[in-house]
């Protein structure tokens, strides 16, 4: 509950309106839809209604534009993004392929953001251009665009945005994110942090640097490429171990269990900590890390010298460092 209230507070600026959203649920006649609210990459649940001969009704006041999420599972993290606006919507809801096949009717916002997700290369400074009042580009800006985009790049685009826009949850963050990525660029010294270990033991990230290249990876359980991409650490560990490279591993997993599976599984052997946050994770907003997999070379130091080397670009690096 608490935990809810928080997610909408922090939309201030936002109408608040009565929404009204009616329904259908494909082959489904009784159990309940969730409506979930949607918070730092996050969702989380604040009503639900009967379903009742296949149709669900919510009539509930809410921060308005904004994205919201429809799900069948109380607890699921992958529902169907639905933009609600200050007027009434109509719903098909079909839960096959995570409710790709789903339908909303009555939401421009939605449309809008439809196109987006049919279109290729869309360059984000162009689309905002196109729809500065939309929440769909503030949106976008913020989940699909910011952890590739340069501080200066960000601001620009923010700029870009029509003053309705300027206090949504979107821009708050992106506004505390160019100055972050500032702090942790290339030849700034890497802040420190502690954190748990998998035994629950506190570990000063600081007591890993010093004479020798630490990667500062960041990742989780849950997260496919993730899990893709440990394959290329554990060799380029293995080859490095003893040249003056090691692997310090914050997860951005919310279940402890989860995460050790995967450290066993991909045969991980370097330090792993984790404060069990997802998205919430203190260090991944230190480091201003919006998407993972993602990593900090830093040097013996105490110096950044690179960010998000993968796979051959990580190995490379490294041989030409450790000659």
């Amino acid at each position: 509950m608490i935990r809810s209230l928080l997610s909408i507070v922090l939309l201030s600026g936002a109408l608040t309106a009565t929404a009204q959203i009616t329904g259908t649920v494909k082959d489904v006649n009784t159990g309940k839809v969730y409506l979930q609210r949607f918070a730092n990459k996050m969702f989380f649940t604040i009503d639900s209604s009967k379903i009742e001969n296949g149709k669900f009704h919510f009539k509930k006041k809410l921060p308005v534009p904004e994205l919201y999420g429809l799900t069948l599972n109380s607890a699921g993290s992958n529902p169907l993004f639905v933009f609600i606006e200050d007027k009434p919507i109509e719903v098909e809801l079909d839960s096959v392929a995570y409710y790709s096949k789903s339908v909303v009717k009555g939401s421009a916002a939605q449309d809008l953001f439809t196109t987006y997700r049919n279109s290729r290369n869309v360059k984000v400074d162009e689309f905002i251009k196109a729809n500065p009042s939309s929440i769909v580009s503030a949106y976008v800006l913020y989940r699909d665009f910011s952890y590739r985009l340069t501080p200066d790049e960000i601001d620009n685009n923010v700029k870009l945005l029509s003053p309705s826009l300027q206090n949504t949850q979107y821009v708050n963050v992106l506004r505390e994110l160019s100055p972050t990525l500032r702090k942790v660029g290339v030849g700034e010294k890497a802040p420190d942090f502690t954190l748990a270990d998998t035994n629950g033991k506190p570990v000063k990230f600081s007591s890993h640097l010093g004479g020798k290249y630490v990667l500062l990876d960041f990742w989780a359980g849950w997260c496919g490429p993730c899990r893709r991409e440990n394959p290329n650490l554990v060799r380029t560990y293995e080859k490095y171990k003893d040249k003056g490279f090691d692997i310090f591993a914050v997860s951005l997993d919310n279940k402890k269990e989860q995460w050790i599976k995967a450290i066993a599984d991909d045969k991980l052997t370097w330090t792993h900590v984790s404060d069990i946050k997802f998205w919430d994770s203190a260090p991944a907003k230190l480091y201003g890390v919006r998407a993972i997999p993602s990593n900090v070379l830093i040097g013996p130091d105490g110096k950044i010298v690179a960010r998000n080397l993968r796979g051959k670009q990580l190995e490379e690096t490294l041989a030409t460092l450790l000659k």
